[in-house]
């Protein structure tokens, strides 16, 4: 049978969606689009406006970026009429979703940069807000992702900018669907499936449509369940966040029913609860929505993520008498410690305020609740409040087997909350690519009958003897195996770990090794600490809860003298390495050290984050193993004993998705945590679970990559014969053969084993076929982007997992140092080497050119090896001048104002905005054509600062 066309794929949907209630329209181009904008938004507001007054309603249209024009979407607009009235234009209704009006068109044309069409287009009241790329069957579903990312910065600007209005997109191949939020910054990661109730992925697309395009549901996605935050991005709920916040509303709405909701740990509990909170606050019946957290460095980053959500849209409490306050005035949403909500409730002082809500109607949402001092409160906010209704979110709930002993017996998330709402565990989010998998690596001897693994001479299993797990040599090997595979375990530091260790007293002993050996000259990691240090415990009963170590220091604390010292020091290291201030000297000190320890970590996955702000490891005993997020956190090392949901909570920091480079969670465990690790999994999930979540051992990724090496030869078998693949289809499936073992290389490289020693292909043999794939990227890059336009085009290369940091410039010039230096015998090789270099790294290409020409018509004249790097920068800056008098002559652009342009870049590292650019053109451009040249212009300069500036060392 024939494989299904995308011609038929997408006249099914069109045939469907009509079947939908859509209306079916004829677009082809800008000017059909906007004389429908008109009709519709005519129809929407029953209005009929005059063509200068929809000039005005376009004008306002035409404003800003992506995130801006959706705010502009969400608001309506005051409209001065011809005849002097005013009118308010609604561009979607928000409070009455299936209210507006829907349409379906398909093949728009839009000409940018390049013309683009577009396969099938939603349109709600005239604006394209939801846009679907098809792709026949067998196809990869990413080439439609990469196809809308093309669209978005080619054509979807050009004109009135209205595909910037799009707020959604769906991408299928007829048996893959997935929908993402118009954020062009985000990874192919970071797009979904939509599933039912019980977590069942709808991934054909006929399915999919009948219930997630289905217009009332598809308005109510937009209209509710697309969030935008102070970050600038449109963020999208997935499927189980949003089944989990309509159970929480219908729950509300119909009684006083308490309940908890199991999300696994990296589901973005927080954005589901924010979000719950928000739409609860604005039901009539409820008073007010508290929502609980436990610890004062929890509600830090609660606050800070849920003004992230909305500005403004919370108030945190700075002690107990600012929340008695905003229990009393008009504040709707409330985040408070559990602390403060207890002493709020039990101290005489407060109660006479607080005493008049004891009858209203208030939603406590608890996060994190798991956590031991739950059941106390529960029952005193019960008790207290009359008309209370409370929500648990956990990722981790405590059932009879991880229950604590308290003096309130044992007690269960479900008996203190009662049912338990659509949950959603870690197998459902592995499958669904919403988190990672963990590789655990045991590293220790453990004598069992089928293993003698030898990595650390030291026997822990099952050994709990204080002299030995505390010993000297133990920690001093666990300290040089740390140093010799960080940079593996987290692509050459591209990414941060946590260490986590069983006391404050092994941790102070394991930071002053790192240090010697920092001081020694044996690594330059950037190490980090905190700790509670009012007093010195250790986690002898690992029970499975971690301590919550208080960031607060009380007044008269009986204070460790000798561990509060130790963590002093241990701060002024961290300002003398960030040029901070911070201190133990009071607690608001201490906690804005601790903010500071988070932003870092956290802040890594922004734009612009410099390398030197960035932690490399970052030791603990209990402190950020539970409800703290930082996707560029890779790797847990772990001497501690842990189990339960303390276990999960703790690998968990290391799974949260980022892109393609991350590719699992690294845990490596110096104590044999296999039997408790088994355990977690078994009861967070189910028996047959642990495959799913624990990667598979090394061996079986060394036979996957024997086996993906196999099909490359069979279709290259020399280097050379990737240049003869007669047609675009051979090179298409060449790229995907080696993507393959890039993928599988990027797996193995993370284990402690990995060497090309042990696979079928050497290393050599990689790297050149890596040149080759290379090229071919280059080759799509530089290609003319015609009518009809090469199918490489739609084929993510992820050249991010073939990245070195190592190897960059300054490496390159010590080779052409010893290149210099070598006998005449040896350059040749030396040379070829070199050139290999250069066309097989990611990060060299851009400056491939300018290296060779240096080598060409520079080397053979410097007389020594020392004078190399002089000769080079001399080199380069009068390449530099060039090249900038070439792009000032190319592009017609005011020099003086050229060079500002790119030094302002290179201060702030943000790209320059198109006005920047439209004020050096020494020819002004017409309206029309203005952003088109901007875009152009300002990718040449990204590509002159690319080559000339990053990268380049300096030469003293």
């Amino acid at each position: 049978m024939a494989t299904q066309s995308e011609q038929a794929l997408e006249e099914n949907l069109i045939r469907q969606l009509v079947g939908l209630t859509y209306k079916q329209v004829i677009i082809k181009d800008e000017a059909d689009l906007l004389a429908n904008l008109k009709s519709q938004l005519e129809k929407h507001n029953g209005v009929q406006l005059s063509n200068d007054e929809f000039a005005v309603v376009l004008n306002h249209l035409n404003k800003g970026n992506v995130f801006e024009r959706a705010k502009i979407l969400r608001d309506k607009m005051q409209l001065t009429r011809s005849d002097g009235s005013s009118l308010y234009i609604e561009f979607i209704n928000q409070e009455h979703w299936c209210q507006n009006q829907y349409q379906v068109t398909n093949q728009v044309s839009i000409e940018g940069t390049y013309k683009n069409r577009y396969d099938v287009t939603i349109l709600i009241n005239g604006l394209p807000l939801v846009q679907i790329e098809l792709k026949r069957r067998g196809l990869e579903l990413k080439e439609a992702f990469n196809q809308t990312n093309r669209y978005q910065r080619h054509s979807y600007s050009a004109g009135f900018g209205l595909f910037q209005y799009v707020q959604l997109f769906v991408i299928s191949n007829g048996v893959n669907t997935k929908y993402y939020a118009n954020n062009r910054k985000q990874s192919f990661k970071q797009t979904f499936y939509w599933s039912d109730v019980e977590n069942k992925p709808i991934k054909q697309l006929e399915a999919f449509a009948q219930t997630f395009l289905e217009p009332c549901h598809l308005s109510k996605m937009i209209t509710r369940y697309i969030v935008l935050p102070t970050t600038n991005v449109l963020m999208v709920f997935r499927p189980y966040q949003y089944y989990a916040v309509e159970a929480i509303l219908e729950r509300v709405k119909s009684g006083n029913k308490n309940a908890y909701i199991w999300h696994t740990t990296g589901s973005g509990k927080t954005l589901t609860s924010f979000k719950a909170s928000q739409l609860l606050s604005a039901v009539k019946e409820v008073h007010k929505v508290v929502f609980v957290v436990d610890r004062k460095d929890l509600d830090y980053q609660t606050q800070r993520e849920f003004d992230t959500f909305a500005k403004g849209s919370v108030d945190t409490t700075k002690d107990t008498n600012a929340l008695v306050a905003q229990f009393t005035n008009d504040t709707k949403i409330i985040v408070t410690t559990i602390q403060k909500l207890n002493t709020a409730i039990s101290k005489t002082r407060h109660l006479n305020k607080m005493d008049a809500l004891r009858d209203k109607r208030i939603v406590f949402i608890f996060d994190e609740c798991h956590r031991s001092q739950f059941g106390e409160t529960h029952n005193r906010i019960k008790a207290y409040f009359h008309n209370s209704q409370l929500f648990g979110f956990t990722g981790t709930p405590i059932f009879a087997a991880n229950s604590v002993k308290n003096e309130l017996g044992k007690r269960t998330t479900k008996e203190l909350f009662g049912d338990q709402l659509p949950k959603y565990v870690i197998t459902d989010a592995i499958r669904d690519e919403n988190v990672l998998k963990f590789s655990v690596e045991y590293i220790g001897r453990y004598r069992q009958k089928d293993d003698s693994r030898t990595e650390l001479d030291i026997n822990v299993e099952a050994i709990d003897t204080k002299e030995l797990l505390e010993s000297e040599d133990r920690l001093e090997k666990i300290v040089d195996y740390i140093i010799a595979n960080h940079s593996r375990k987290t692509h050459s530091k591209e990414f941060s770990a946590m260490f986590c260790v069983s006391s404050v007293d092994m941790l102070i002993r394991y930071y002053d090794l790192f240090k010697r050996k920092k001081a020694e000259g044996k690594h330059t990691l950037r190490l980090a600490t905190i700790f509670s240090y009012t007093d010195n415990e250790e986690d002898k009963d690992a029970n499975g809860n971690i301590p919550d170590d208080d960031v607060e220091v009380p007044e008269g604390a009986n204070i460790n003298t000798h561990s509060r010292d130790k963590l002093d020091e241990y701060i002024g290291d961290y300002n003398a390495l960030y040029g901070t201030k911070y201190s133990t000297k009071d607690s608001q000190s201490f906690y804005n050290y601790y903010k500071d320890i988070a932003k870092r970590m956290k802040e890594r996955e922004k734009e612009g984050f410099l390398d030197t702000d960035r932690v490399d490891i970052l030791l603990v005993v209990n402190m950020f193993l539970t409800g703290f997020d930082a996707k560029k956190l890779n790797t847990l090392y772990v001497d501690k004993n842990l189990r339960y949901h303390g276990l999960l909570q703790a690998f968990s920091r290391t799974n949260r998705i980022i892109n393609e480079q991350k590719s699992q969670g690294n845990i490596v465990c110096f104590r044999n945590l296999k039997a408790n690790t088994d355990e977690a999994i078994t009861l967070f999930s189910n028996k047959e679970a642990i495959e799913d979540i624990i990667m598979q051992p090394y061996e079986d990724y060394v036979q996957k990559f024997d086996t993906a090496y196999q099909k490359l030869i069979a279709l290259t078998p020399t280097v050379d014969s990737v240049d003869d693949l007669p047609s675009e289809v051979e090179e298409l499936a060449f790229v995907q053969a080696f993507r393959d073992l890039i993928r599988l290389k990027n797996i193995l490289s993370c284990f402690s084993d990995f060497s090309f020693d042990g696979l079928q292909m050497d290393e050599q043999d990689f790297e050149d076929y890596k040149s080759k794939y290379l090229d071919l990227h280059e080759k799509v890059k530089t290609s003319n982007h015609k009518e009809k336009e090469s199918i490489l085009n739609d084929v993510d290369f992820e050249l991010e997992l073939i990245q070195r940091d190592e190897i960059n410039v300054a490496y390159i010039l010590s080779l052409l140092m010893n290149l210099k230096a070598a006998k005449p015998a040896d350059q040749a090789k030396q040379k070829e080497t070199i050139q290999k270099m250069l066309a097989s790294e990611v990060q060299l290409r851009s400056k491939r050119e300018l290296i060779e020409k240096f080598i060409a018509e520079n080397l053979p004249g410097i007389a020594t090896a020392d004078e190399v790097p002089k000769s080079f920068d001399e080199y380069v800056q009068a390449e530099r001048n060039k090249a900038l008098d070439k792009l000032s002559a190319e592009e017609n652009l005011n020099k003086d104002g050229l060079q500002k342009v790119i030094s302002d870049y290179l201060f702030t590292e943000r790209a320059p905005l198109n006005d920047d650019i439209v004020k050096i053109l020494n020819e002004k451009p017409k309206l029309m054509t203005r952003k088109t040249i901007a875009e152009r212009v300002k990718e040449k300069i990204l590509d002159f600062i690319d080559t000339f500036f990053n990268g380049i060392p300096d030469v003293e």
